[in-house]
């Protein structure tokens, strides 16, 4: 939003401020997946979180001075903090969690997140745009930095998965080595590939949200906002009913039908989209809300959201619990990197039917259908894939 708004290349720095943030994941997942499984991972999130409230401490200079440069290198920081927290915060669940306890646990870390997104994306655009908003927004990080290092010190200790294991540093041949080590586990890979995919698909939503609300309904950002809580919301809500449909057993039995079902909605979102225009658009938040249609719009972007949650929680149960426990941290951090893979791939999608004048409701119908082949084939691979577990008594933490 600040350089959005106050750069003369905004729109150029916003797609280069995605790509910096992103490309951590890609370079450094190898060596978070190897430390969060050689140390005890609740130390490594207390140092995580430490090195986040330096990194807001430099990024507060770079709001107060006004240097994007140093913004930039504060947000490839923050990537680089987020790459090596990925694996601790889904690899510690199982430490500390029982079988039954499994599925609830990630469906609470999946709610959450989008809470957060959806709570970060809407206070900082606000606070940037208000009289001394970048004093405000680097007061508020660096609140929210101090409240990650409380939280991370009451996390209970979890014994080392690996301590035996010997660090590599050579982050191009440990990249393709944790992907080929994931691969020859196949519900693992096949989990890696269904959330990588998710995350793909909800980066097209995220992305073409703007566009349709200002080329279709020719609305405020007011509009946006409002599109980006409604998903939010479905996220979390799909990831908790996710925890409650499968009653503590961890299972993927329910990931087709939820694709299915995401296609079925994504579609009569997109097609109710064609249908408006600027001239009959719903310009403002309070147009959309007296508009029977727009809150069919709504009602089909909260749907597939949900489904969206439900689709993506049993796989990061499934993961944990056929990861090898000694490699469970790495399997995650192949996640990450076949997630960022695939969020980079999909953005280059969109723009590539962009450039060939295809409208942003139409470009959501096409990864609709791209989703129903996923739906089949998932359905198809799933007696095999599926890993289940029967919901039994929490094991004490070790």
């Amino acid at each position: 939003m600040l350089v959005l708004f106050q750069a003369p290349a905004g729109p150029i720095l916003v797609a280069l401020a995605g790509g910096i943030f992103i490309a951590p994941f890609v370079l450094f997942s190898s060596i978070a997946g190897q430390l969060a499984d050689r140390h005890d991972k609740a130390a490594v999130i207390r140092a995580t979180k430490l090195c986040e409230l330096g990194l807001m401490a430099v990024g507060a200079a770079g709001f107060l001075s006004g240097s994007h440069v140093l913004l930039f290198a504060v947000l490839f920081g923050l990537g680089a903090q987020a790459t090596f927290f990925g694996p601790l915060k889904y690899g510690i669940l199982p430490d500390h969690l029982g079988p039954a306890e499994l599925m609830r646990g990630n469906a609470l870390i999946e709610a959450a997140t989008f809470a957060a997104i959806l709570a970060g994306t809407i206070a900082g655009g606000v606070l940037i745009t208000v009289p001394h908003g970048p004093a405000a927004v680097a007061v508020a990080g660096l609140l929210l930095a101090l409240a990650g290092v409380a939280a991370g010190f009451r996390v209970p200790p979890a014994r080392p998965a690996a301590p035996e294991l010997r660090m590599g540093w050579n982050v191009a041949g440990d990249t393709l080595g944790l992907l080929r080590r994931a691969r020859d586990n196949r519900p693992v890979w096949l989990c890696i590939l269904g959330l990588s995919w998710f995350w793909a698909l909800g980066a097209t939503f995220l992305a073409e949200f703007p566009v349709i609300a200002a080329r279709n309904f020719a609305a405020d950002g007011h509009v946006v906002t409002l599109m980006l809580a409604v998903f939010s919301i479905g996220v979390g809500a799909g990831s908790i009913v996710a925890g409650r449909l499968l009653r503590g057993e961890v299972s993927a039995r329910h990931v087709p039908f939820a694709a299915l079902l995401l296609s079925v909605f994504a579609w009569d979102f997109a097609r109710l989209c064609m249908g408006v225009s600027p001239e009959t658009g719903w310009h403002s938040v309070g147009q959309m809300l007296a508009a029977p249609a727009a809150w069919r719009v709504l009602a089909d972007l909260l749907l597939v959201a949900a489904c969206g949650g439900a689709f993506s929680v049993p796989l990061y149960a499934v993961l944990q619990s056929r990861a090898e426990p000694s490699q469970r941290a790495r399997m995650i951090a192949a996640n990450n990197v076949l997630n960022a893979i695939f969020m980079v791939a999909g953005a280059a999608a969109i723009a590539g039917l962009a450039a060939l004048q295809i409208s942003a409701p139409a470009i959501i119908l096409v990864f609709a259908c791209l989703n129903l082949g996923v739906a089949a084939h998932t359905g198809r691979l799933l007696p095999a894939g599926d890993a289940s577990t029967a919901a039994a008594e929490p094991e004490p933490a070790p």
